[in-house]
């Protein structure tokens, strides 16, 4: 049998079984759940690797270090209200727009600070 084949009855049978036991809520539960989970691996992954990096951002200039954290508190303040509230339309967009921005005000300062001419 084909391997997409079979995966994809793999997949047909599970939302069967769903379906037919009605695990919808059941399913929703867990959905938030790993939500909730994966954010938590997201925060302790960041934090790790902050922990790595604070003695040296520590002796980055008040300016550096202001935007840097500032971009990764509204980067995690964006993520926080989309959680929560959710976005729509052109909000997904902020959204997105939002947390490039912080990505990019992050990675140039950075780079900045990591830059020896």
């Amino acid at each position: 049998m084909n391997p997409t084949l079979r995966g994809f009855l793999i997949i047909l049978a599970i939302v069967g079984v769903i379906v037919v036991l009605q695990l919808q809520a059941t399913l929703v539960s867990l959905l938030v759940i790993a939500r909730i989970v994966f954010i938590l691996a997201i925060a302790f992954f960041v934090f790790l690797i902050w922990r790595e990096r604070r003695e040296e951002i520590s002796a980055w200039p008040l300016r550096a270090r202001v935007v840097f954290y500032g971009a990764a508190l509204l980067a995690v303040a964006d993520l926080g209200v989309n959680w929560y509230g959710g976005a729509h339309g052109l909000q997904v967009l902020a959204f997105i727009g939002v947390l490039v921005f912080c990505g990019l005000a992050m990675w140039r300062t950075w780079r900045d600070q990591h830059t020896y001419v």
